[in-house]
């Protein structure tokens, strides 16, 4: 099809008649010209009118409905609001009749509504993040809330040696081999000859590239300092 346009073939000929188009889609919706089929009907309540394509469908919504006074007025003593649909105005009649059809149905909550929409727009106040324990009533707004929230039943897990408290047994265990083990575990240097041990693996590997492979390109900040470093903390 884009060919077409710089050629000015037009490939695609109606059965019906003489004429042709460049690309399929024209000869289409131009074959419903013949076929005396309007897929595109108005929706513009009580509008009976309907259209070939889209196009003409919304040019006629713009020329004909666009300025159109809107039908159903409130009769409501002093409220004289407008409305394009008939349920519009009964629901918002409900209002002054203090008809509220539409109940919450969130445990709790007694809150009603004249229409179904005002009730949905509702229902997302109750929407969140609920705590994962079962025996919490608590209902987060956001993720972050639910998160700071969740940290309240976090077990504390206490070290026997020094009563520092960690969230996490995995970190317990580091502590306690690092600080009160008597003995560190040691990480040994793998490069031939060198011996040397190191209590974390960044200072292995800062001292593997920086000192046996001379990679060193991070720089320290202060001016004047020059030195530079394998690797960044």
């Amino acid at each position: 099809a884009p060919t077409c346009k710089h050629t000015g073939l037009k490939p695609f000929s109606c059965e019906k008649c003489d004429k042709s188009f460049a690309t399929r889609y024209q000869l289409t919706r131009h074959e419903l010209s013949h076929s005396g089929e309007k897929p595109h009907k108005c929706t513009t309540e009580g509008c009976s009118e309907a259209f070939v394509t889209k196009a003409s469908m919304k040019n006629h919504m713009a020329r004909v409905h666009q300025h159109q006074e809107k039908q159903y007025r409130c009769d409501h003593k002093g409220c004289k609001k407008d409305f394009n649909k008939r349920y519009q105005l009964n629901a918002h009649k409900g209002e002054h009749q203090q008809i509220l059809p539409f109940h919450c149905t969130f445990k709790g909550c007694t809150r009603e509504f004249p229409s179904r929409g005002k009730l949905k727009h509702h229902e997302k106040v109750h929407a969140g993040y609920p705590c994962d324990d079962e025996a919490c009533p608590f209902l987060g707004k956001t993720w972050t809330e639910y998160q700071k929230h969740r940290k309240e039943h976090k077990v504390k897990l206490l070290c026997g040696e020094c009563k520092k408290q960690f969230n996490n047994a995995w970190f317990l265990r580091q502590h306690s081999l690092n600080v009160h083990s008597g003995e560190r575990k040691m990480l040994l240097c793998p490069r031939q000859g060198c011996g040397k041990k190191f209590t974390r693996r960044f200072n292995l590997e800062s001292h593997v590239l920086g000192d046996h492979e001379g990679k060193k390109p991070f720089s320290c900040v202060y001016a004047g300092c020059g030195k530079s470093f394998a690797m960044k903390e």
